[in-house]
């Protein structure tokens, strides 16, 4: 099974890159992170005050991008079906999609807020924060892209119903990240560390009982 999951993890990253899955969400991040500064003016105080949660929310918002391409083109190729008769369960597939998503996805977020939070102004402490946060949260929401996807696949306008899911689901993720901005005490990465972790944990189940019942 260790095999089989590095396969399908190695496919899935090299397709994402090789596609463009990968810069698409990383280029709507650093475009957001551009065009704010211009929106409200050069005003450095109202940038530190208001960059970071910004920059939380064009996470969030990258991450709608690639979720028609995490479930849906395997059904339609019957790769998941091949991977289903030679005994790999949904919840494995699930699990692997997961780790997948999270290599394409997270480092590159990580890297583009680094450097979009020079255009924010942010720097220091607040900027070591914003990037843990970050780094806390994006397998919550590589896990989040993953269960959306499976529970849509099949559906026309998977897209739009995807982007009303997630949006409501990642809430306490933003609260709690972009809360950590202005959190001394630490105990807002506290509670993000609990909902990234508790999201990851089910994401398998939940994305693995979607794709069961959508072949029944």
């Amino acid at each position: 099974m260790i095999g089989a999951l590095r396969t399908m993890i190695w496919r899935d990253v090299r397709q994402s890159y090789a596609s463009g899955g990968t810069w698409l969400p990383v280029i709507f991040y650093l475009s957001a992170a551009t065009l704010f500064p211009f929106a409200v003016g050069p005003d450095r105080d109202l940038l530190l005050q208001t960059g970071g949660g910004i920059l939380w929310i064009a996470a969030l918002l990258a991450t709608l991008l690639p979720l028609d391409r995490l479930v849906q083109p395997d059904l339609d190729n019957g790769f998941h079906d091949q991977l289903l008769v030679r005994g790999i369960t949904d919840e494995f597939i699930a699990f692997a999609r997961l780790i997948s998503h999270w290599l394409a996805f997270g480092p590159p977020l990580l890297f583009a807020a680094l450097l979009a939070s020079g255009l924010m102004g942010l720097e220091g402490p607040p900027l070591i924060t914003l990037l843990a946060s970050l780094a806390i949260a994006t397998p919550a929401l590589a896990g989040l892209a993953v269960m959306i996807a499976a529970l849509t696949a099949g559906l026309k306008g998977a897209g739009a119903l995807g982007g009303l899911l997630l949006v409501p689901l990642a809430i306490p993720l933003l609260i709690f990240g972009a809360g950590s901005l202005a959190d001394q005490s630490g105990s807002a990465l506290l509670f993000l560390s609990a909902v990234s972790l508790l999201l990851v944990a089910i994401t398998p189940f939940a994305a693995g009982a979607a794709l069961k019942a959508m072949r029944e």
